[in-house]
């Protein structure tokens, strides 16, 4: 599908998933990183390492960005692209990779990546702690700048429990 608008376009993004039941094994990936155990960790502290339920890694800020891409460029959203349920085309992939597809997806269509943010909403993993890996992962994989911020909610809402995360992302797109 050929464009024929000009200039920059906005979109808008959100994601949440619960954090895997406690036990499970599963790998915690947010803002394209491996967040492992620490080396030692007791079984309370490993527990705050758990991954994500999902289809594919459940990387929200990975998959907020993706939904802020594809909205700025009216290509729908990530389930319009990678389906959903455990046989889709997304089941299984890692939030970079996502990101990679969707923006060769994007430049298909005439649009180019141009700046994006997201903001990561829960109260772990400390993102704070790798905050730079987080912005060159997810600024390589989208091939422009994300900046990557995160918050809690105090104690309140799901994310505030302990019980899950979310994240939100805006990004900007060229018109090529």
């Amino acid at each position: 599908m050929a464009t024929t608008q000009s200039g920059l376009l906005i979109g808008q993004g959100f994601d949440a998933h619960r954090f895997a039941v406690a036990g499970t094994g599963r790998p915690l990936w947010v803002a394209g990183l491996h967040w492992p155990v620490p080396e030692g960790a007791d079984a309370a502290a490993a527990a705050r390492y758990e991954g994500i339920e999902g289809d594919s890694d459940g990387d929200v800020a990975a998959h907020a960005l993706i939904d802020a891409l594809l909205s700025a460029a009216g290509l729908g959203d990530i389930g319009s692209l990678f389906g959903v349920g455990a046989t889709a085309h997304g089941a299984g992939m890692h939030g970079g990779d996502m990101l990679r597809e969707t923006v060769a997806v994007l430049r298909e269509h005439g649009y180019e990546p141009s700046s994006a943010s997201v903001v990561i909403i829960g109260n772990r993993p400390k993102i704070g702690t790798r905050r730079a890996e987080a912005e060159q992962a997810l600024s390589e994989a989208v091939g422009c700048r994300v900046s990557v911020t995160a918050t809690t909610t105090d104690h309140m809402g799901f994310t505030g429990r302990g019980e899950g995360i979310a994240a939100i992302a805006n990004a900007l797109v060229a018109v090529r």
